[in-house]
């Protein structure tokens, strides 16, 4: 479903030139939140520079297999088994989403459940960059008791009609960054834009069509998004901390923490190919840490404070991959 609403007359802001052209604000309700999970429903409404509303659009998936916690986003098997397939509707949600910044709340989960059906499509989503609401309400200092989409709308005076229903969630969001654009175009703030890179590693396995159930939300596991492991141990001693200037040695610590462009597996996978022991905490022996937001209040981020840990983000992270030092001997 697809309607063309009027724009509201611009905002005499004075817009900084560096803003994006245009934004698509997604919500998608999923049968979990694993990697293998899918998509059951979509929701987009597409925004001018300005943040005003220009179109939005709506569909359910057939996601093929159980629908999951029914009791949050409602949509059971026997109303998604006449659904299209994602690979039914890739194409027009392409056109909603290319050119544009993708807006969401907790725009990596929403980001990485879309790169992920279009991988399964053998196909690309057209977004470069994303564009998360809760950071941006950091950035604003919005005064927020949490960060949760009903406490942002409340904020802004939104009123939601239907929680977790992709549609509703996508116009309150919308009506609730509008202001928030606003207010970071007065004040000068930069926005908290993230790079998209399409996902295409996939290894897909045979799994139950809809209307078979799983043993219970979270539990049902049919295909695999680069599936969960045991890491061997890293082969080679820690050489202690990086140096800024200096390469990467076998052997040293690294640890991640907050969103990146790259799913987190994936960087983790390509730091263990190039002989990093990837760590799950950060500690005294940690050797880096990889951030995009060292102003966060992480815990990773707060130890590498106590600790004098050197921090990199993560396009600095990828140029040190490019060239790891062999381990002593």
């Amino acid at each position: 479903m697809l309607e063309d609403l009027p724009t509201a007359a611009s905002s005499p802001t004075a817009w900084p030139a560096a803003y994006p052209q245009g934004y698509a604000v997604v919500d998608v309700e999923t049968t979990g939140l694993a990697r293998d999970d899918r998509i059951i429903s979509a929701a987009v409404y597409r925004l001018d520079a300005r943040g005003e509303v220009q179109d939005h659009w709506y569909t359910t998936v057939n996601p093929e297999r159980d629908p999951g916690p029914v009791w949050i986003h409602g949509l059971t098997s026997e109303a998604l088994e006449g659904a299209p397939l994602f690979q039914d509707i890739a194409e027009e949600f392409a056109t909603r989403l290319e050119g544009r910044v993708l807006v969401a709340h907790n725009a990596v989960f929403d980001w990485q459940m879309i790169a992920r059906e279009y991988a399964r499509a053998e196909r690309e989503a057209p977004v470069r960059q994303r564009l998360c609401t809760i950071a941006l309400s950091k950035e604003l200092g919005l005064p927020l008791p949490n960060h949760k989409l009903e406490s942002l709308a409340a904020h802004f005076g939104v009123v939601q009609q239907r929680a977790h229903h992709a549609l509703d969630d996508a116009r309150v969001l919308a009506e609730a960054f509008r202001p928030s654009l606003v207010a970071a175009a007065a004040g000068g703030v930069r926005l908290p834009l993230h790079e998209c890179r399409p996902l295409t590693e996939w290894a897909d396995r045979p799994a139950p069509r809809i209307g078979q159930q799983s043993g219970g939300y979270g539990s049902y596991r049919p295909s695999s998004w680069r599936p969960s492991r045991k890491r061997p141990v890293c082969p080679y001693p820690n050489p202690g901390r990086y140096e800024d200037g200096k390469p990467l040695k076998q052997g040293m610590r690294i640890a991640f923490s907050g969103d990146t462009s790259v799913e987190r597996e994936l960087l983790e996978d390509r730091a263990v190919e190039a002989g990093l022991h990837v760590a799950t905490s950060l500690s005294r022996l940690t050797s880096l840490l990889v951030t995009n937001d060292p102003d966060s209040g992480t815990s990773k981020v707060v130890k590498a404070r106590q600790y004098g840990t050197p921090v990199v983000d993560e396009a600095a992270f990828g140029q040190l991959l490019r060239d790891v030092e062999p381990a002593d001997g």
